[in-house]
């Protein structure tokens, strides 16, 4: 697992996943942080990808990590993903991310959001 202060990234080709978590208050250089390790691993991954974000530690994210966020879904959509798999236990933390999963992935990507990390991961 790498991470940074707030944000990890784990990479799992044998089950052609990779998980993001973000925990505290998360700011543009950590999700920055973030899209560049998923920026190094994501060649080795197979269409069709399944993307684990886990939102369950976060407190707060600066408004100003829509742009980083974006590029990291656009990223994403690009390499063939297929499902993406949100555990945001407290909806009111959502982060405007159903949005822009609208915008950046479009109705191809499979996106599934749970408030429960036992049962985001039951569904993988």
């Amino acid at each position: 697992m790498d991470h940074t202060a707030t944000g990890w990234v784990e990479a799992d080709t044998a089950r052609n996943l990779i998980e993001v978590r973000y925990a505290g208050h998360v700011r543009p250089a950590e999700v920055e942080a973030v899209l560049a390790k998923v920026t190094n691993v994501l060649p080795t991954f197979r269409p069709g990808f399944t993307f684990l974000a886990d939102l369950s530690a976060l407190e707060t994210m600066d408004v100003e990590c829509g742009l980083p966020i974006s590029q990291l879904m656009d990223l994403c959509n690009a390499a063939g993903i297929g499902t993406v798999v949100r555990i945001i236990p407290d909806p009111r933390k959502d982060i405007g991310l159903n949005i822009l999963s609208i915008i950046h992935y479009g109705r191809r990507v499979r996106v599934l959001t749970f408030r429960d990390g036992a049962e985001a991961r039951r569904s993988l």
